[in-house]
Parts: structure tokens; sequence; C-alpha cells
């Protein structure tokens, strides 16, 4: 069983990790999020094939919803945000707080 949690501690810390290291992309930023998600998602999987229970596997149904969505409107905003600035860096996303 241990083994198997191994993978989502080290995509857990590889999202960490690319959020930390590079603050300026956003698009690795939501990569990094996605990393995150799936690790959660594969603890969910692990512990409901290991508890034999189904609920775990619903969890992981309804969280990869919740991320493909987040994905999209996310991904929508920083190409709108691109075709009109030119640039999709934080630095310049974080100028337009009022």
């Amino acid at each position: 069983m241990l083994i198997y949690l191994i993978t989502p501690l080290i995509l857990f810390f590889l999202g960490i990790c690319g959020i930390f290291a590079i603050p300026q992309n956003i698009i690795i930023i939501l990569i990094s999020l996605e990393l995150i998600l799936l690790s959660i998602n594969l603890n969910f999987v692990i512990f409901s094939a290991y508890l034999d229970d189904i609920s775990g596997q619903v969890y992981v149904l309804f969280i990869l919803t919740v991320a493909a969505a987040e994905s999209a409107i996310g991904l929508a905003m920083v190409v709108i945000y691109y075709r009109l600035r030119g640039i999709i860096s934080l630095d310049y996303i974080n100028s337009l707080k009022g």
C-alpha cells in the first residue's frame, strides 16, 4: 500500500514546486494546479480500491469534472487576456488590481 502512495506524493510536490518555483508563468501555474488535483484523485482511487468502497471513485469523477471546467475557463481567460494585452506574465496581470 505504501508504494502506491509515493506516486501521488511526488505528483503533489511537483505541483507545489511548479507553483512556487515559476510564479510568473500562468500556464505553468494552471498545469501545477492540475497536477495537485490529479494527485488527490489518485489518492482517492487508491484508498477506494484498498477499502473496497466505490465512493472514492465517485468523488474522483466529480473532481475531474470540476478540474476540466476550471481548466477550460482558466485557459479561455488567458487567451482573451493575451489577445487584449499581448503578454500573459503575472507581473502585468497583477497591475490590473484596482
